[in-house]
C-alpha cells in the first residue's frame, strides 16, 4: 500500500530518453528520476514512432508506457489538439494509475492537449511545463536582425497573418484558441522554464504562469579526465584553443553568426578550433576556417567534448526559452557566450560566468571570445563561478522539490 505522504505522479511527454535526446524530453526524464528518488511513485506516458516499441517497461525505477503514434506533420496543428491514436490509451492508463499529480511536458505532437482534460477529470492536479513557444506558435520564433537585446520581445508576438504566411496549409485557425481553453479549464498552473518565457507566454495571452528553471544532475555530469585526454588525442586537437558550438547545426541556432565571428577570432587567436557536433555535409566544409565536425555525439561524448573545450558558444538568433546547453557547460566548469534572445541571461551572469551578446553583432561576439581565449586566468575564473552558480541555484533536486511544492500551494 502507498503511504499517505507518497504521491502517485504521472509524467506526460511525447519524447523521453533513451529513444529521444531532445531538451524537453531530457528535462522531463531527469525530473522524473529526481522525484522518484525523493520517494514518490512515478509513472510516464510517452509516444513512440516505432510500432515495435509500443508497450510498458521499467527504466531506472520509472514505469513507462509507450503509445504508438505516427502521422504526417502537416496535420500537427489538428492532431496536437486531439490525437485519436493516443487519447483513448492515455485515458485507460490514467484510470488504472489514478495519479495524484500529472506533470505534462511536450505533448504538442502526439499525446495531444486533450490529455490535459483527461488528467484533470480523473481528479489529479495538472501542471503543464512550457519548454518552447508551441503553446501559441507552430515552431521557434526567429528574432530579426534589426532586434536588440532590449526590444526583442516586441518580435515574439506572432500575428495570425504571420503564422498563415509561414505555415500555410499547416495553419489551423482554431488551434491557439483551443489550447488556451484547455489551459484555462484543465491546468492548475503553467510552468515556464525562464522569466523570459513567462513574459512571452503572457504577451500571447497564456496566463497563470509560474517560473521554475531547469535543473541539472551534477552526479551525471562527472567526467573522467583520462577520457578527456584520449578524446583530444583521438581527434588531434591537443594544443588548440577549442570553442564548442552548443547547438544544432541550423540557421536558427546561429551557425552563420558563429562562423562570421570565427574568422575574426582567428586573426587574434591563430590556434583556435571550432568543434561542431554534426556532420560536414551541412555545407560549410569548403569554408577556409578551422572547424572540426564531430558527427553525432552521445550524451556522454558531449560531456567529454565540453570538458575538453575552452569555451562554449550558444548564439541562437531565435527566441531560446532556456538553453540547457548553457547549464551543461557551466556544470562542466566552462565559460559560456550566450544569446540575449531568451532565458540564457538568467543562467549566465554577464561578465562573471560568461558573456551575453546580441548574436547578430559578430564583432562583439568575437571580441568576447578573444578575451576569454587569450586570458586563461579569467576563463578559469568564469568557469569556476559558473560551476558554483549552477550547483547552488540549478541543482536538480532543488528544482524537483519546487515542482512538488506546487501540489501543496
Amino acid at each position: 500500500m502507498i503511504e499517505p505522504d507518497i504521491r502517485k505522479i504521472l509524467f506526460l511527454s511525447d519524447d523521453f530518453p533513451p529513444d529521444s535526446l531532445g531538451g524537453a524530453g531530457t528535462v522531463a526524464y531527469n525530473l522524473a528520476k529526481a522525484i522518484k528518488e525523493l520517494g514518490h511513485d512515478v509513472h510516464v506516458i510517452s509516444a513512440t514512432q516505432d510500432k515495435s516499441k509500443e508497450g510498458n517497461c521499467i527504466q531506472n525505477g520509472l514505469k513507462i508506457y509507450k503509445i504508438y503514434s505516427q502521422y504526417h506533420r502537416r496535420w500537427r496543428a489538428y492532431f496536437s489538439l486531439f490525437n485519436p491514436w493516443t487519447v483513448k490509451k492515455t485515458g485507460k492508463i490514467i484510470d488504472d494509475i489514478k495519479p495524484d499529480i500529472v506533470y505534462a511536458h511536450n505533448i504538442h505532437h502526439h499525446l495531444s492537449y486533450y490529455c490535459l482534460k483527461i488528467a484533470k477529470l480523473s481528479g489529479a492536479s495538472v501542471f503543464l511545463t512550457a519548454h518552447d513557444a508551441m503553446l501559441f506558435n507552430y515552431g521557434k520564433i526567429k528574432v530579426p536582425a534589426q532586434a536588440t537585446c532590449e526590444n526583442y520581445l516586441d518580435y515574439c508576438v506572432p500575428s495570425a497573418w504571420s503564422q498563415i504566411k509561414e505555415f500555410k496549409k499547416r495553419y489551423n485557425p482554431a488551434r491557439n484558441i483551443i489550447i488556451r481553453r484547455y489551459i484555462k479549464k484543465y491546468v492548475d498552473k503553467v510552468i515556464a522554464v525562464s522569466d523570459a518565457l513567462k513574459t512571452v507566454l503572457m504577451l500571447n495571452d497564456i496566463i497563470n504562469v509560474e517560473v521554475i528553471h531547469n535543473g541539472i544532475d551534477f552526479g551525471a555530469y562527472e567526467v573522467n579526465r583520462a577520457a578527456v585526454s584520449i578524446f583530444k588525442q583521438n581527434n588531434g586537437i591537443e594544443n588548440k584553443k577549442i570553442i564548442l558550438f552548443g547547438g544544432r547545426i541550423s540557421e536558427d541556432k546561429g551557425i552563420n553568426q558563429v562562423l562570421g565571428s570565427l574568422g575574426l577570432i582567428l586573426k587574434e587567436v591563430p590556434d583556435v578550433l571550432l568543434l561542431i557536433a554534426g556532420s560536414a555535409d551541412w555545407g560549410v566544409n569548403e569554408i577556409a576556417l578551422p572547424i572540426k565536425f564531430m558527427g553525432w555525439l552521445s550524451q556522454e561524448d558531449m560531456k567529454i567534448a565540453m570538458t575538453a573545450s575552452d569555451l562554449i558558444i550558444f548564439p541562437s538568433i531565435c527566441f531560446e526559452t532556456f538553453g540547457l546547453v548553457v547549464l551543461e557547460a557551466m556544470t562542466a566548469g566552462k565559460p559560456v557566450i550566450g544569446t540575449c534572445f531568451g532565458g540564457a541571461s538568467e543562467v549566465i551572469i554577464d561578465g562573471e560566468t560568461g558573456y551575453i551578446v546580441n548574436p547578430y553583432n559578430v564583432r562583439i561576439m568575437a571580441d568576447r571570445a578573444i578575451d576569454l581565449l587569450k586570458n586563461t586566468e579569467k576563463s578559469l575564473e568564469f568557469g569556476q563561478k559558473g560551476y558554483e552558480r549552477a550547483k547552488n541555484i540549478f541543482g536538480l533536486k532543488r528544482q524537483a522539490q519546487k515542482y512538488l511544492d506546487l501540489y501543496k500551494s
